[in-house]
């Protein structure tokens, strides 16, 4: 476990009626209905849910700690995106779980430095951190999965495709 040594910020939610009700910070400045998917046997209504929610949540820290990464190495990476996908579905031995897929798309970085720049973040990203050695984390670049080599990022060694809807704006 990494013990925080000094709280720099803490976010405050409330939550009211579980995936189907709704929630806000605290400030207020996050305020919104959520809704079930249909995939999930909801109504499917307006509101967001808690996967995409993640989604957003787990990119921007992601991005940003890549941007960090790209600084100390004098690359600007503030024009690259970061698609994400949060997964949920039954797992071994009963429940939900997540699986998520992180894909960089920079067209001024070759796969082989965009791939080491991916591993770097996965390790210094808190979302990261947090879900090390509890759900599956594929790394890709430009929907090519990156190859694991420590375990760290899920793929199990395979090249894949991403799917290509992960790559639409």
């Amino acid at each position: 476990m990494n013990a925080l040594r000094k709280v720099l910020y803490s976010a405050d939610a409330t939550v009211e009626g579980g995936r189907s009700g709704h929630g806000r910070t605290n400030d207020r400045r996050l305020d919104v209905d959520l809704d079930v998917p249909t995939e999930m046997g909801g109504a499917g209504g307006a509101g967001t849910n808690p996967e995409q929610l993640f989604a957003v949540g787990y990119a921007a820290c992601f991005q940003s700690t890549l941007i960090g990464i790209g600084a100390a190495r004098k690359l600007d990476l503030t024009r690259s995106r970061i698609m994400s996908r949060v997964r949920i579905g039954p797992v071994v031995g009963g429940g939900l779980g997540l699986a998520v897929s992180l894909d960089l798309e920079s067209t001024q970085l070759g796969f082989p430095e965009a791939s080491a720049l991916m591993e770097q973040a996965h390790r210094a990203c808190p979302y990261s951190r947090a879900t090390r050695d509890n759900i599956e984390v594929t790394l890709a670049v430009g929907g090519v999965a990156i190859a694991a080599r420590s375990g760290a990022a899920a793929g199990h060694g395979l090249v894949e495709h991403l799917p290509t809807e992960l790559h639409k704006g």
